[in-house]
């Protein structure tokens, strides 16, 4: 049972560490029992689907956009999403912040930090992501709030650890270099496998899909 898995989630998390229940390839059904629940913020990472569960589902819902995000696919997801946690490229960045001021809106964002292992992973370095926040009043249609990331693909634990200690890093010198960012409290990293290593790390937000709505149904 959905309620169950949710149960025991929540039940062990943490006070102060946000749960995003993942419900992406899962019906409305299933979200529905979440939400029955209690629970409130989901997240997304298709346009299409996210734009066609957020026009059907109750709109108190808090939407997160969670996977890639192509420039022409902004209008299926930033007129739904609480938060885009996937800015991953300058260009995605600019796209999103021409579309605030065209439609007058302040889009929250995550920047997605790609620090583990694989080459094929979006994001940005530490570098990078210092860069643009100090250039952030280029972006005034911009809120940020913090950083996403996801550790190396393994079953190694210290390696895992090691990945989210780093973001963990970034995301005090960010806030350290930029007291004055209020906006900038939220570090998004952990999934179903490895989220209470992600929370040992320091996460406020935790992804979580598989743990509580089983594996994907279609």
């Amino acid at each position: 049972m959905i309620s169950d898995s949710l149960e025991r989630v929540l039940n062990e998390l943490p006070s102060g560490v946000k749960l995003v229940a993942v419900s992406k390839f899962h019906p409305l059904e299933a979200i529905l029992e979440a939400y029955g629940e209690g629970q409130r913020a989901f997240g997304e990472n298709r346009p299409q689907e996210f734009a066609a569960k957020a026009v059907q589902l109750p709109q108190d819902i808090e939407w997160h956009f969670i996977g890639h995000l192509q420039t022409n696919k902004l209008k299926l997801v930033l007129p739904y999403a609480y938060i885009v946690e996937s800015i991953d490229t300058v260009r995605l960045l600019e796209a999103v912040n021409f579309w605030g001021e065209k439609h007058d809106k302040v889009v929250r964002v995550l920047l997605e930090v790609h620090i583990g292992a694989e080459e094929t992973k979006q994001g940005f370095d530490s570098g990078e992501v210092l860069d643009i926040l100090s250039r952030r009043h280029d972006y005034p249609f911009v809120s940020f709030c913090g950083l996403m990331g996801m550790a190396s693909h393994t079953e190694d634990e210290t390696a895992v650890r090691g990945d989210f200690s780093r973001i963990k890093a970034l995301f005090d010198e960010c806030r350290n270099l930029h007291p004055e960012l209020t906006s900038f409290k939220e570090l998004s990293i952990g999934m179903s496998d490895d989220w209470r290593t992600a929370v040992e790390c320091g996460s406020t937000e935790v992804r979580i899909g598989t743990a509580i709505f089983g594996y994907r149904q279609y």
